[in-house]
């Protein structure tokens, strides 16, 4: 009996000094409880007893005493001292809870409130498109970093149906000329007209470096020799993975799928930040003579960080994905077998290598000669065969001039003119125009092209008139003839999903396509503040930190009508459209140098207005009209003739107008004697 109260009293002893102990910690109380539990178990093991579990609050240790008490045959204690012991413990436990609360309150409290590190801005980057924002073609985009600018592409674009006469359209380069010393060099992407067109028009004026990859270098050399500028610019070739550093600025090229090969993204290095600029492209797992899109560089730039993605928007408005350019090649064959004995003629873009390959290799399957037709189509073709991009054997091609001595069933015929372009080859032939080629209806044509947007008219109207021959003719909608170069939807989100960018900018098209992109951005988590919509001539400025607008540069577009470029502006455009709506009308008259009398004349000259001989009643009508405004004038004693000339012009335009309803352009001319 002795030998268990004193073991019971070692107990109770221990489990006492085990509360007192776990009462006094605070931060490590967790670590002594576990210690202090240790040595108890060791305690309890040295006497023989099981081990003792040390209590962990003044009430557990009371109740401890309660049951010894009760196991030793004794009433518990109630006295004074053990009550006010009971309490202080109580009161200490209290306390060192208390403390540990408002220690650990005030540890989240200064974790809350302590302040992030601010992000550090850095010198700031500006983005300046001249071109390719709210159109289609023109692309071309300056970044400017202290003192260095790079430029990005330099293309042009069609006329639409208001620039009568004009042949091409480019940028204006007065920004560019104005900052000439800060100019390192230009990056291509690839080799489309809409990238390279207006080159040759700028280092006439400004000579700089050009960067881009073999095929795109061979195409813009021929431009060059074109403009008499060959060997007096510097070409770089480059491959993907290269990078070129141009003054506080490096580009990297990143392989992409487009519709021609050599296509590159670039990853633009700048103080500020990473910016990538997709170019023109598509993600096609099975490409014909390229590379697949280098999809794992674009997630590496993207893991380290992607400042800004400028993203093509061509096919922004398109669900899905764009389909792999070998569904062409299956679809010539089949095409081929339907044609039988007739001639094929396909029509496609010139630069699109990758779908002259595969009627390369159609030829040669079903023994037939193939015929390049429209000088574009010539210098490419020429040009990728030298540089290897196209595989054609020996003897296929022969020459326009001997399509005669060969059979319909034995001839394919590939051409320019998918755009229905006024003076291309397939044109020429559709308004029976081409002096060697003439349509039939033996002829099988495959249109192997979309229309380019504001092409959709023009491009119905040779298939009307190929049709109107005879010919049968196989176009986009019927068949899977043509696939686009460009990103649907699902790409589009596949690249900033991989990029990660923290500002997005979409280029390349019209203002619908940007919009809509610019929505798909918003679908992935970009915020609505961070996505800019650009316009020609407005400059994106970015620190790292924000982006925003600030200010714009001189921009706009230079029409080039044959050999003249610029001279055609607003103006003359204007007067083409008025001649070409309402004509014109010829005021001839002869007078006197010193007296002012008229010697001869009135006569009047019509062209595009109304035919002179049928309308012989209104023309004299007309001249009466001239004689009283001259009479007129020598009554009011005007001599000057710049005022004869106008009250001639108002006077019979409120006459013609009565009676056509038309304001034909009215151009007085006065001789004098």
């Amino acid at each position: 009996m002795p030998e268990k109260k004193t073991t019971a009293s070692a107990s109770t002893t221990q489990a006492e000094k085990t509360t007192k102990h776990a009462s006094e910690g605070t931060g490590t109380g967790n670590r002594r409880r576990r210690t202090t539990g240790g040595k108890s178990k060791q305690a309890a093991s040295q006497q023989g007893t099981a081990p003792v579990k040390a209590p962990e609050t003044a009430s557990a240790a009371k109740s401890s005493k309660v049951d010894g008490a009760k196991r030793r045959g004794r009433k518990p204690e109630t006295s004074n001292s053990g009550t006010t012991a009971a309490a202080d413990t109580g009161e200490k436990n209290q306390a060192a809870s208390s403390t540990t609360a408002k220690t650990s309150t005030g540890n989240r409290r200064r974790r809350s409130t302590k302040k992030q590190p601010a992000e550090v801005r850095k010198p700031p980057v500006r983005i300046i498109p001249l071109g390719g924002l709210n159109e289609i073609g023109k692309n071309l985009t300056v970044f400017e970093c202290q003192n260095d600018m790079i430029i990005v592409d330099c293309g042009m674009a069609f006329p639409d149906d208001e620039m009568f006469g004009v042949d091409v359209v480019i940028p204006d380069f007065t920004f560019l000329e104005r900052n000439r010393d800060k100019l390192r060099g230009i990056v291509i992407t690839h080799g489309h007209e809409d990238h390279i067109g207006s080159l040759a028009y700028l280092l006439k004026t400004i000579n700089l470096p050009i960067y881009s990859t073999r095929l795109t270098l061979g195409l813009i050399d021929g431009k060059l020799k074109e403009h008499g500028l060959s060997g007096r610019v510097k070409m770089h070739e480059v491959a993907p993975g290269d990078t070129v550093k141009m003054g506080c600025m490096s580009v990297e090229f990143i392989a992409v799928n487009h519709s021609i090969p050599g296509s590159c993204g670039l990853a633009i290095f700048t103080p500020a930040g990473t910016i990538i600029h997709t170019g023109d492209f598509k993600v096609d797992f099975t490409p014909i003579g390229s590379p697949m899109i280098d999809l794992a560089r674009f997630g590496e730039l993207g893991s380290k960080g992607v400042l800004a993605l400028m993203s093509d928007s061509t096919n922004s408005e398109r669900p899905g994905a764009t389909p792999s350019e070998r569904k062409v090649g299956q679809s010539f064959d089949s095409l081929f077998k339907r044609a039988g004995k007739k001639r094929v003629i396909i029509a496609t873009f010139s630069s699109n290598v990758h779908r002259v390959q595969p009627v390369v290799d159609a030829c040669v399957k079903y023994g037939r000669k193939l015929v390049v037709s429209g000088r574009s189509m010539v210098n490419v073709m020429t040009k990728a065969i030298e540089l290897g991009y196209l595989n054609v054997p020996d003897g296929l091609l022969i020459d326009v001039d001997l399509l005669g001595r060969y059979a319909d069933e034995n001839i394919v015929l590939i051409t320019t003119g998918s755009q229905g372009e006024p003076m291309s080859a397939l044109t020429r032939m559709a308004m029976s125009d081409h002096r060697k080629v003439t349509i039939t209806p033996n002829d099988f044509i495959i249109i192997s092209a979309s229309p380019i947007p504001g092409n959709e008219k023009t491009v119905t109207r040779v298939i009307d008139e190929l049709m109107k021959l005879g010919a049968e003719v196989i176009y986009e909608k019927m068949y899977e003839i043509h696939v686009s170069g460009h990103a649907c939807q699902d790409e589009q989100k596949l690249m900033i999903a991989l990029t990660k960018p923290k500002f997005f900018i979409p280029v390349h098209g019209e203002f619908h396509h940007l919009k809509k992109h610019a929505e798909t951005a918003l679908s992935m988590g970009i915020p609505a503040s961070n996505i800019f919509i650009g316009d020609v001539g407005k400059v994106i400025e970015t620190d790292g930190v924000d982006m925003k607008f600030n200010g714009v540069v001189p921009s706009g577009s230079v029409m080039v009508d044959g050999l003249g470029v610029g001279d055609v502006g607003s103006i003359v455009l204007r007067d083409r459209k008025h001649l070409a709506q309402d004509g014109l009308i010829i005021v001839v008259i002869t007078m006197d140098s010193a007296t002012g009398t008229v010697l001869a004349g009135p006569d009047i000259v019509s062209r595009g207005f109304v035919y002179v001989r049928e309308a012989e009643e209104m023309m004299n009508e007309a001249k009466r009209v001239c004689r009283e405004a001259l009479r007129s004038c020598e009554n009011g004693k005007v001599r000057d003739w710049g005022n004869i000339k106008t009250v001639i012009k108002d006077q019979l335009s409120s006459y013609l107008y009565g009676r056509t309803k038309r304001s034909p352009m009215i151009l007085p001319i006065i001789q004098e004697v």
